[in-house]
């Protein structure tokens, strides 16, 4: 599909309001102070000549998972560290304080970008998942997002969900939710490197390109290659994922074919910085490591076409610069997550030469703070979409005597759902052995302290909806003990080698992971009980899983090799059904012990 290089339809109109006050554009930056100032043929504007550097506003942000309303709890706040050492947490977020911080930032700035980095959508709070994620594309539209790149999120219903996200139209199966049709994005979703299997070709635009005046900027977006890894196998079904550095460098040179040598890469994939501080300079003397993890080789080896890399995925926050094949340096930024933090980039844009001065880059992280004027418009939206989720999210479906967290090797709160979903299991078949859930797929901790006016320790379904919004199925298999073991040891090797997923074992699943040895020797096979028995190698195990762990994903293709399927009904269903049959107002569940996974550290 080609790419447009004209401004989506709602920039249009915002460029049209601007033409007026660009009539006298002055010099600006510190490279236009010192160097001549020079006229584009195009660009003449009441007898005043643009300078030859114009500094460019790009704003960014990643990760908002459908966040409209203020996170909750350790989600809403970042880090501050001081000049003397000493740190502060601030509440952050939420789409009325975005909105308002974005627009403050934009006054004054004539050139100016707002682009995302992935994962604008998926695993999102009820206020939105319920709905598909209709309100958070509104949202987004309203706080005029020019371009984001797709993250692995995006793919949790499929392609043609995402393709609806996009373009508009009603659920083809909840149909439409209010009187009017559902438009879609006014902003371009990226998607260079997913490909559709049978035509070879990307499933939504690769690249666009922002004009103003002269000024060209282009964008490239991608996910990270492994996202058939993490998303569940239906959601990728018919699609290819590319790699991210080649993918980059192609469209790279297309743009360049084009005329446009101002390049930015939208990169759903990340790094972790050496600080959790949202202030955290990497290049600052004594600032450490900088960044660690995939982000780093994948700009390392990024054409030097390329001016910045706005990343995310990892839901850190940092902004660092990392050497290009060339040799020098170029900024690469990611603003934690759920609209936390917003990154304010100036690119310097040579008119001569069409390129960004890379030596003039500068950004920084800023707060989403909560002591700004709420955004009219989006209290509005919110309310309306509250308003329709109320009836649904207010429900009780259950009662807790405490908070139970999801943090942890093993955590409570994993327990309690594996738990569920064996109990599930066993009404489906009463010879199901034991269930494993992913700690991935657990988005937040049950909380004590009531949220609305449900009542302290009463679990809603809008509770629950944000603990597991991913609506996967609970599904049965049949594996034999050494593939039983074999999983274990996949949650500490393989993919999982370098940063181990442990999967939330039911009760009477009993073993010891020793981390003072490496790889799969950290499964300590002759450990693993069932019920106090050891593991049987060549036995046959009745074993529950969710449907995206039961296709293979988050690192554990043993669990998609499993036999005599059953599939059954949501995962969202089976734990509310365990909460309303185990607890009571007079009888809430406690929080599990998390205790049937011995750590040795």
């Amino acid at each position: 599909m080609p790419a447009t290089s004209q401004p989506h339809p709602h920039r249009r109109r915002r460029t049209t309001r601007l033409l007026a006050a660009a009539a006298g554009l002055t010099t600006v930056g510190a490279l236009a102070a010192a160097l001549p100032s020079t006229a584009s043929a195009d660009d003449h504007r009441g007898g005043h000549r643009p300078s030859r550097y114009q500094d460019v506003q790009l704003l960014s942000f990643n990760d908002l998972h459908g966040n409209l309303e203020p996170p909750t709890g350790s989600s809403g706040r970042v880090t501050h560290v001081h000049e003397d050492g000493t740190s502060e947490t601030i509440d952050a977020g939420g789409v009325e304080y975005l909105a308002t911080h974005l627009r403050e930032a934009r006054k004054g700035n004539k050139y100016s970008i707002t682009a995302a980095g992935g994962d604008m959508v998926g695993a999102s709070p009820l206020i939105s998942g319920l709905f598909h994620d209709e309100p958070t594309i509104e949202a987004l539209n309203k706080l005029d997002l020019d371009v984001t790149a797709v993250g692995n999120h995006e793919f949790d219903e499929g392609a043609r969900e995402l393709a609806r996200l996009q373009y508009g139209g009603c659920h083809p199966t909840d149909g439409c939710y209010t009187d009017k049709k559902f438009k879609g994005a006014d902003f371009p979703y990226l998607a260079a490197n997913v490909l559709d299997e049978k035509t070879k070709r990307p499933i939504l635009k690769p690249y666009w390109v922002w004009k103003k005046h002269g000024v060209k900027v282009g964008f490239i977006g991608v996910t990270l290659e492994g996202t058939p890894d993490i998303v569940s196998a239906e959601g990728v079904k018919g699609l290819v994922f590319k790699d991210e550095v080649e993918t980059i460098n192609k469209y790279a040179k297309v743009l360049q074919r084009q005329g446009v040598k101002s390049i930015v890469a939208l990169v759903h994939e990340g790094g972790f910085p050496a600080s959790s501080a949202y202030n955290y300079d990497c290049d600052s003397p004594g600032a450490g490591d900088g960044i660690s993890g995939p982000i780093v080789d994948i700009a390392k080896n990024v054409t030097p076409q390329v001016d910045a890399l706005v990343t995310g995925h990892t839901h850190a926050a940092y902004v660092c610069t990392v050497n290009d094949p060339s040799g020098k340096p170029r900024m690469v930024t990611s603003a934690a997550s759920f609209g936390r933090l917003y990154t304010d980039t100036t690119l310097t844009y040579d008119r001569w030469t069409g390129d960004i001065a890379r030596t003039a880059v500068k950004s920084a992280n800023h707060v989403v703070t909560r002591d700004v004027p709420k955004a009219p418009d989006m209290t509005e939206l919110i309310s309306k979409w509250n308003t329709l989720a109320a009836p649904i999210g207010n429900r009780a479906i259950g009662h807790i005597s405490a908070d139970i967290t999801n943090t942890g090797t093993e955590s409570p709160l994993g327990d309690l759902i594996a738990d569920a979903q064996l109990a599930y299991g066993k009404e489906l078949d009463p010879e199901t052995d034991l269930a494993l859930m992913n700690p991935g797929g657990i988005r937040a901790p049950l909380t004590y302290a009531a949220k609305a006016g449900e009542g302290d320790g009463v679990v809603t379904y809008a509770e629950g909806f944000t603990v597991q919004p991913f609506a996967n199925t609970v599904n049965l298999q049949d594996f034999t003990g050494a593939q039983l073991i074999q999983v274990l040891k996949e949650q500490v090797s393989g993919a999982n080698a370098a940063a181990p997923k442990v999967l939330q074992p039911s009760a009477g699943l009993t073993y010891t992971l020793d981390l003072t040895k490496t790889g799969a020797d950290r499964v300590l096979a002759d450990s693993v009980r069932l019920n106090g028995a050891p593991i049987d190698p060549s036995a046959v195990y009745r074993v529950v899983t969710n449907s995206f762990l039961a296709g293979g994903g988050d690192g554990f293709p043993t669990l998609g090799q499993g036999t005599n399927d059953l599939v059954g009904g949501d995962d969202l269903a089976a734990l509310e059904k365990y909460l309303t049959a185990n607890s009571s107002a007079t009888n809430p569940i406690a929080p599990p012990k998390a205790d049937r996974i011995t750590v040795v550290r």
